[in-house]
């Protein structure tokens, strides 16, 4: 399935300059950054890349090569290799869909969900992060996450 690019924004509601959207926009853009530093860090104890670790994560089902491209943000010709070096290392496997053999689906391994498993112990920072939250900070902090970016489907 095609990535659906996001709606327009109504500008009517965002000033340029607006001093509550550019506050957002950067504590956005620290907590991103912080959480992907971590990522990368963890990944590399266990001779990841953080683009690799990525694609682990996201594959808590199948998907079709396709949608990791565009889960991604990169070229679905860039998957291929991708998947050739999780694949090699036994932490990804690739299957012919049932209903259409020419799509290719890629399943995480046991191996594969372990190194997930293994990768976030090891994203000390986040998971300190995430301890300085009570439980209805967590849950606040989940939902609005979740209605920032909703979760896309295959």
């Amino acid at each position: 399935m095609a990535h659906t690019p996001a709606p327009p924004v109504d500008r009517s509601t965002v000033r340029d300059g607006d001093p509550a959207h550019d506050a957002l926009m950067e504590r956005l853009a620290r907590a991103a950054a912080g959480y992907y530093r971590d990522l990368t860090a963890a990944a590399a104890l266990h001779g990841l890349t953080m683009t690799q670790a990525k694609m682990l994560i996201l594959l808590r089902q199948p998907l079709p090569m396709r949608a990791l491209a565009g889960r991604l943000a990169c070229d679905a010709s860039n998957i291929t290799g991708l998947v050739d070096r999780l694949e090699a290392r036994g932490l990804v496997s690739r299957h012919a869909d049932a209903a259409d053999r020419r799509i290719k689906n890629v399943v995480a391994t046991e191996e594969g969900r372990q190194a997930v498993r293994l990768i976030r112990a090891d994203m000390r920072a986040t998971s300190a992060a995430f301890a300085r939250l009570d439980e209805e900070g967590r849950r606040s902090l989940h939902e609005l996450l979740g209605r920032l970016h909703p979760e896309e489907t295959t």
